[in-house]
């Protein structure tokens, strides 16, 4: 399943909150696509899919809007049980 999250606008820590919810969701192989402006999101999101062992990749354009696609996959399912 491919879930979609557009965080423009919201101002951290609504972003890192509601993404965390959707990762609980996540299953095996799921996906999840977030859209995210503001500077804390940018900076905290990464950190923390970088310790919870997310494989995710980061796309950014001229106007700050930052695009993050992340893949829950087994091994990660195992790490954070």
């Amino acid at each position: 399943m491919i879930y979609k999250y557009d965080g423009r606008g919201e101002k951290c820590p609504v972003p890192l909150v509601k993404l965390r919810l959707l990762l609980k969701k996540m299953q095996d192989g799921d996906q999840c696509i977030i859209t995210i402006d503001d500077i804390g999101s940018i900076n905290d999101i990464p950190k923390l899919l970088d310790k919870q062992g997310y494989s995710y990749q980061k796309q950014s354009n001229d106007i700050g809007i930052v695009e993050i696609s992340i893949e829950k996959s087994y091994e990660q399912k195992l790490k954070n049980g």
